[in-house]
């Protein structure tokens, strides 16, 4: 397990929307559930409100132009945001609610080391809206999916998944806000097995092993 003799975790969180997520990893470093550091917030969009969070709490956070594509991460941008984060020291990369397909030259710069959170169990309802495609198809049962990150759209190996029932009332609001519930547990979650260490990726399996 961690202790407070350990080096923290240093972690970059991108983001394009609100940061309810970042919010849920800054509070787990505050409470003491996360031996971990923020080293730097990038956001794509100039008015996020992640942006504003980080501000909130004094953490390093600037806006980076991801100009001039409009889905992906790529060329000039791609290079500007892995040299800040190289040189905020980051070892983890976390995207939360970041809008962006990540590219070749960011998996290599951070190998194994790229995080993402999708609300659905994956594979199934991959891609944007996911909660609204599981509530349009009629399951009863879907959740969220943390996993790495890989060249594909929510394709990557699995980490931890957490299941929320669907209610035959919900709506896709009501339906959204219990998986971001979830959400914030299992994110705190996957990086608690990062900062120890405890995970194996073999091929697609992923396993948790003793810390």
């Amino acid at each position: 397990m961690s202790t407070l003799s350990t080096p923290r975790l240093k972690i970059a969180v991108l983001g394009s929307g609100s940061g309810s997520n970042c919010q849920s990893i800054i509070d787990a470093i505050r409470d003491g559930q996360l031996h971990a550091e923020i080293v730097c917030i990038i956001s794509d969009v100039e008015d996020a409100f992640i942006l504003e969070r980080a501000r909130q709490h004094d953490l390093p956070a600037q806006y980076v132009s991801a100009a001039p594509f409009k889905t992906k991460l790529d060329a000039d941008a791609e290079q500007a945001y892995i040299k800040i984060m190289q040189d905020a020291g980051a070892e983890v990369i976390v995207l939360a609610g970041f809008m962006r397909i990540i590219k070749k030259g960011l998996l290599q710069a951070f190998d194994g080391r790229i995080l993402n959170i999708h609300p659905s169990l994956l594979p199934s309802f991959p891609g944007l809206h996911a909660w609204k495609q599981a509530l349009n198809y009629g399951v009863k049962v879907t959740g969220c999916t943390v996993h790495f990150v890989d060249e594909g759209t929510d394709t990557g190996p699995i980490i931890i998944q957490r299941s929320v029932p669907v209610l035959d009332d919900d709506t896709a609001e009501s339906l959204h806000a219990r998986i971001q519930v979830q959400e914030h547990l299992a994110y705190t979650e996957a990086l608690r097995y990062m900062v120890d260490k405890c995970l194996h990726k073999e091929g697609r399996r992923v396993t948790v092993c003793t810390p």
